[in-house]
């Protein structure tokens, strides 16, 4: 989890080279679709529903599997962008947020200048980057989760951070 622009994307790629079972960022499939872009800026409550549709779906889908599974973001996030906009969060997403639980380290990709750039999904500033951050953070310690801060470092010593976590908390369990 994170803000924009952290490197979350990148190293769920890495991860799955890895043989990790990944998660794709629900929101970025929406901003794709055809009229992602437009609902997104036009119609934030609408792009927030499809987001948490799309989330939810997404964690059904992988609690139907087995072995370690990482997602690029998570319901918390959905939640954050509620705020974000200045909506009230569903009340069926807040109950979501609360009872469907990740498991497991969770993983925080700080803002980090050096590699933020803009695409044609991604066009918040730098400093609605950071804004973002803070707000998923908010919201994923408000439903109960205590992120890990990536290092600053490149992707492969990201990986190795992410892999030492996840061997270790298996072990403890």
């Amino acid at each position: 989890m994170g803000g924009p622009g952290a490197g979350k994307s990148t190293l769920l790629a890495a991860l799955a080279a890895n043989g990790i079972r990944t998660v794709d960022e629900v929101a970025r499939a929406v901003l794709k679709a055809p009229g992602g872009m437009a609902t997104r800026s036009e119609r934030p409550a609408e792009f927030g529903a499809m987001m948490l549709a799309g989330e939810i779906d997404a964690f059904e889908r992988a609690a139907q599997l087995d072995g370690r599974i990482v997602f690029d973001r998570g319901l918390p996030d959905t939640a954050a962008f509620f705020q974000l906009e200045g909506l009230a969060v569903p009340e069926g997403l807040e109950r979501a947020c609360f009872e469907l639980r990740y498991d497991g380290p969770i993983f925080r990709a700080p803002p980090w200048r050096a590699i933020y750039t803009v695409d044609e999904q991604r066009v918040q500033t730098w400093q609605e980057a950071v804004a973002s951050d803070a707000a998923v953070v908010a919201a994923w310690r408000r439903f109960g989760y205590d992120p890990i801060d990536l290092p600053l470092a490149p992707v492969a010593a990201r990986v190795e951070f992410v892999l030492e976590r996840i061997i270790d908390w298996v072990d403890r369990r």
